[in-house]
């Protein structure tokens, strides 16, 4: 079992103030993989005061020192991709294969992004007729990052590089589900040779560490990611000292599948849904089916969950693995066995573990055809494998069904009318749509409206997230 009880604080690991373990559940065994410290406020206060020290020295250092130390790590990773996916295959349960060519593999992309968005950042530039008027864009100060279970890594590396590349200093608090993660990371960050105190990393619990950052006094900006309830609290928290807070909740898809939709739309909006055993807040887990081809979409939608096969994140092969916890297990069996009880239609999966597994958190890929707009598996958010399928007659009634959720991150459309995709793409609420499964673009930003958050990660907009724009008169000529 990995030992990693210190913290990363002014460029050192450091013991905690008060010594409270806390073990790292691997969720395919159900048995400690590792074991970290939960920290206490001293230690949060402790990496705020390293950050707020170096924070004046990094915000000067000129941004193309900052971009090369970047870089640097970026090297350091790409050595070290298959220890970052050993780990998180224990830490949350992600298939082998899956874990290196996409979990690990976003990390290493995410790093890449902002080094080609930082070349695009003007951090002081003219604006308008008027002499001397000029635009300064200035890091915001100490941010606070707050990073789930479910893509680690990614997750970590979207906040961590662009506040870098902006000159601002941050504390690190990951989830402790999956931590190590994060503490492999630090060394790498540690190798490349940053300056003490621009980035530290305290482990902690939501209610401990988080709540600390959330509410200190020297933290200047909140990022955070995770659940639309854990959201609400970090904004209240943050609001006495009117800090800056950047929210990536969570998610409720809806994939409009229309009938001259591409051959395979619906086969790949349901492996969509069950990638990553359903634990992505973007996933497409509300299938809206014209009716025309509804009945086969359901079928096939069967015959997909039926076909992936689920099993230990150990094993080689293309399957999924198991929740990341007990806790995110009990919660989707109670949503699953919620569908039932409403009334949707059962045609694949449902309650209880796979065959041939007593231990693990595994589930069984599970659909629900015939589910009415307003039912709680419908509404809600289950982060499982478990997908929802509507029928809709008309394109206006598909949007309508589409909008009626609380919240508002990606929305996909399959259609082959380019037309109509574009007015969807218009009418459609929420901060990304994804049509016929084809990619949004280099550079283009991660992020939603509503309950999930209004927060912009990825490409120029994920770096002037960490900044301050001040407008500044009579500049003289340089």
């Amino acid at each position: 079992m990995l030992e990693h009880r210190k913290f990363y604080i002014d460029g050192q690991w450091v013991d905690p103030a008060t010594s409270r373990d806390c073990k790292v559940i691997d969720p395919s065994t159900e048995e400690p993989c590792a074991v970290i410290s939960l920290g206490s406020e001293a230690d949060t206060n402790a990496a705020v005061a390293a950050a707020r020290r170096a924070l004046p020295g990094w915000s000067e250092t000129p941004a193309e020192q900052r971009i090369a130390l970047v870089a640097k790590v970026l090297e350091i990773y790409k050595r070290r991709v298959q220890e970052m996916a050993d780990v998180i295959m224990m830490e949350m349960g992600a298939p082998r294969d899956w874990a290196l060519k996409q979990q690990a593999q976003a990390g290493i992309d995410n790093i890449q992004d902002a080094l080609d968005a930082a070349q695009k950042i003007e951090f002081s530039h003219p604006i308008g007729s008027t002499p001397g008027a000029r635009i300064i864009k200035q890091p915001i100060g100490v941010v606070g990052m707050i990073t789930p279970w479910n893509w680690p890594i990614s997750q970590v590396t979207l906040k961590v590089f662009p506040a870098m590349i902006a000159g601002c200093t941050m504390v690190l608090k990951p989830s402790e589900f999956a931590p190590l993660d994060a503490i492999l990371i630090a060394e790498m960050i540690d190798e490349a040779g940053f300056p003490a105190g621009v980035f530290n990393l305290v482990n902690g619990d939501g209610a401990g560490v988080g709540s600390q950052l959330s509410a200190h006094p020297d933290v200047d900006m909140i990022s955070f990611t995770g659940s639309t309830r854990a959201g609400k609290l970090i904004s209240k928290a943050a609001a006495e000292t009117l800090k800056r807070v950047s929210l990536e909740l969570g998610g409720k898809g809806a994939n409009i599948v229309f009938a001259d939709a591409p051959e395979g739309a619906v086969r790949r909006g349901a492996r969509s849904c069950f990638n990553n055993t359903g634990q992505s807040c973007n996933a497409p887990t509300r299938m809206l089916v014209e009716r025309s081809i509804y009945d086969e979409a359901v079928e096939i939608a069967r015959e997909t969950a039926e076909n992936t096969k689920v099993g230990s994140a150990h094993e080689d092969g293309k399957h999924i693995g198991p929740l990341v916890s007990g806790i995110q297990y009990e919660r989707v069996q109670a949503l699953i066995e919620k569908g039932v009880e409403e009334g949707a239609k059962l045609v694949a999966g449902g309650p209880g573990r796979p065959e041939g597994f007593n231990r693990g958190y595994f589930v069984r890929p599970t659909v629900f055809a015939d589910v009415e707009p307003g039912m709680t598996i419908e509404k809600q958010e289950i982060f499982g494998p478990v997908l929802s399928m509507i029928p809709f007659d008309t394109e206006e009634e598909a949007i309508a069904i589409a909008n009626d959720t609380p919240y508002g991150l990606t929305n996909y459309v399959q259609s082959s009318d380019g037309a109509r995709r574009n007015r969807l793409a218009r009418q459609l609420q929420s901060g990304m749509v994804e049509m016929n499964y084809k990619s949004r673009g280099e550079g283009a930003p991660f992020g939603g409206i509503k309950s999930s958050g209004r927060a912009r990660e990825g490409g120029v907009w994920g770096i002037e997230e960490y900044l301050e724009v001040k407008s500044v008169s009579d500049w003289a000529a340089e």
